[in-house]
């Protein structure tokens, strides 16, 4: 084996960043590196690796590497917002699935894998967004449905316009293309790049997100939807956080902006506010037809397992149980509200992602700890999820957490809040 190169970096001041591309270093020698610096962030109680022992609930028991036993956790890390991977009906429905057609799919969509549950699930996928049928098509995950979906449509003739905090997903898309970034929920700097763009490229789309992941705010959709049409562009919404959550009818940020009919790409997720795993796109059906025929991902790779059957069941929940929204509207308001009375900084947040910023990634570490031996498991999250001065906890809320779950949450973050100060980056 090779032995690792003198690094020269600084364990203690050091992020994910300064092991992205270390000069001098093969890739043995990177990983070594980076190997040592996990050990040193696991040593000193920042970098535990951490699994669940149960499935998706307000409450988990949590297994760390500095614990020897689990312990029961109040969960605030999962996107499972209505807690639909539990739902009785939705699990009946799966286990329905998997009784009828087995366990997987068994070949990829265009050589039999594309079985009657999948036809039934795009169908209801299309109905769910008004849409007439072949209007959707179903990915194996979220993220390959937004970069398998852009690999396939936009070239070195055209251009991607995105705003810089979409998900990564996109940004893989988007490699044999012209991208030009603005910053995020910039209109002056949005409608410059159009400009900028209108005459020197064949398709120009912009790409946003509905609800953001990290800072959980909202995109200015309506103003950049008429700067689309003002300058001849497509507009693509990725609204995984909010579909099934947002909007009067749990149709998510679009449906907030009455854009539902407008809008020409709409991505999103099956492993949210649906409870299960997988994505989708919902657009035009000559570019559904597109993708089942021309997306890399689609063609030659395996599609979803039988069990994707709830997801059905999941769907139709959306309208016949609009309850689970309301409490999840009602649990945000009350968190967020106890967070601002103690002067947390939770940013621009507009829905289910709450975060708590703090800005230093080892003290952002620390605090994660503290929750965990509280009680409270919640996200740490540092570079490459955010840049290197903008740690933070990341919490989600679900339907689920009951007043007394949030109060303890809250009371826990007071007691932090005493030792560490964490308003210092508002």
């Amino acid at each position: 084996m090779l032995p690792t190169l003198k690094h020269n970096i600084d364990f203690t001041k050091a992020s994910f960043k300064e092991f992205e591309n270390i000069p001098n270093h093969d890739m043995l020698q990177s990983a070594n590196a980076f190997k040592e610096f996990t050990d040193y962030m696991s040593e000193n109680d920042h970098m535990n690796f951490r699994f669940i022992t149960e499935g998706c609930g307000p409450i988990v028991q949590v297994k760390t590497s500095f614990m020897k036993n689990s312990r029961e956790c109040i969960s605030l890390v999962s996107n499972d917002y209505l807690n639909f991977t539990q739902h009785p009906k939705v699990k009946q429905a799966a286990i329905e699935g998997i009784m009828k057609y087995g366990t997987g799919a068994g070949a990829s969509p265009l050589i039999g894998g594309h079985h009657e549950y999948h036809v039934q699930l795009e169908d209801h996928l299309s109905h769910f967004f008004n849409k007439p049928k072949g209007s959707s098509i179903v990915f194996t995950t979220g993220y390959t449905a937004n970069s398998a979906t852009l690999q396939a449509l936009l070239k070195e003739e055209d251009c991607a316009i995105v705003d810089m905090e979409v998900h990564a997903s996109v940004y893989e898309g988007l490699n044999n293309t012209n991208t030009k970034r603005f910053p995020h929920n910039s209109m002056i700097h949005l409608e410059r790049a159009l400009v900028d763009a209108q005459n020197k490229f064949r398709t120009k789309l912009v790409i946003i997100d509905g609800v953001y992941s990290q800072n959980g705010d909202i995109a200015k959709m309506d103003e950049i939807y008429e700067l689309c049409e003002k300058y001849g562009a497509y507009l693509m919404v990725d609204d995984a956080h909010g579909i099934g959550v947002l909007g009067e009818n749990g149709r998510g940020c679009i449906e907030i902006f009455n854009l539902l009919d407008k809008v020409h790409i709409i991505s999103g997720t099956l492993s949210k506010a649906l409870g299960h795993i997988g994505g989708f796109i919902v657009s035009s059906p000559e570019i559904i037809n597109y993708l089942r025929y021309q997306a890399r991902q689609q063609v030659f790779s395996s599609t979803s397992s039988p069990a994707a059957n709830g997801l059905i069941k999941a769907i139709a929940l959306i309208d016949e149980e609009p309850h689970w929204r309301t409490k999840l509207a009602e649990n945000i308001t009350y968190f967020k509200n106890g967070l601002l009375a103690m002067n947390l900084n939770i940013g621009t947040t507009q829905s289910a992602i709450i975060p708590v910023k703090i800005g230093d990634p080892h003290k952002t570490a620390q605090v994660a700890r503290m929750l965990l031996e509280s009680g409270v498991y919640a996200n740490c999250i540092v570079y490459p999820g955010v840049s290197k001065k903008d740690a933070r906890i990341r919490t989600s809320l679900m339907a689920t957490h009951t007043k007394d779950h949030l109060d303890h949450v809250l009371n826990v973050f007071e007691h932090i809040a005493k030792k560490i100060d964490l308003t210092k980056t508002r």
